[in-house]
């Protein structure tokens, strides 16, 4: 696998071997010991999670769950494509409301990682895309937050405007950064 690191310290786009022939091709989704070695040692995933986006400009998140339950994620897209995006919401890091962003698709099988203290969203850029992550801790709902995901000081280019996003209710209803809880 192939690991290409962000100037934000934490986040990790993993683009796994692919092995291809006349029949298809096979890749290794995951790995633990290559995880723990090139990635993140002490990470151990316990739930994983799946979504179907039918809309194209459906936006999923910003969200994060609270210490000590917070979530470290791997994402890949099992059909069509996202643009997937990490927030650090870490209040002692010197990127403290910075993001990355992937496009992560089907087609490329690349993955994001989002480590704990990082607020994670995507938009679909496809209709019916289906997204497969991993976390580190269970889902708690006690400790379930989010970010606005359209808060301009965030700076995410979003490929849809607000007019046109699909969100939730719940999603619509987040604070912005100067806003957040987190402690």
């Amino acid at each position: 696998m192939q690991i290409q690191r962000f100037a934000i310290e934490g986040p990790v786009l993993i683009q796994p071997k692919v092995h291809g022939d006349d029949r298809g091709y096979f890749f290794e989704a995951f790995r633990a010991d290559l995880f723990e070695r090139e990635v993140d040692p002490g990470v151990a995933f316990v739930q994983d999670n799946q979504s179907l986006s039918r809309q194209v400009g459906t936006v999923r998140g910003l969200h994060f769950q609270l210490e000590p339950r917070a979530q470290a994620k791997l994402v890949r897209v099992l059909r069509g494509a996202i643009l997937d995006v990490a927030v650090d919401i870490r209040p002692a890091s010197p990127t403290f409301g910075q993001h990355v962003a992937a496009t992560l698709s089907a087609d490329n099988q690349a993955q994001l990682y989002v480590p704990a203290g990082f607020a994670h969203g995507f938009c679909t850029l496809e209709a019916d895309t289906e997204v497969f992550y991993k976390t580190s801790d269970f889902y708690s709902p006690d400790h379930d937050r989010g970010l606005a995901w359209n808060d301009p000081a965030l700076g995410i280019a979003w490929p849809v405007s607000e007019a046109d996003a699909t969100l939730s209710d719940r999603d619509r209803r987040h604070p912005a950064l100067a806003d957040l809880a987190i402690g």
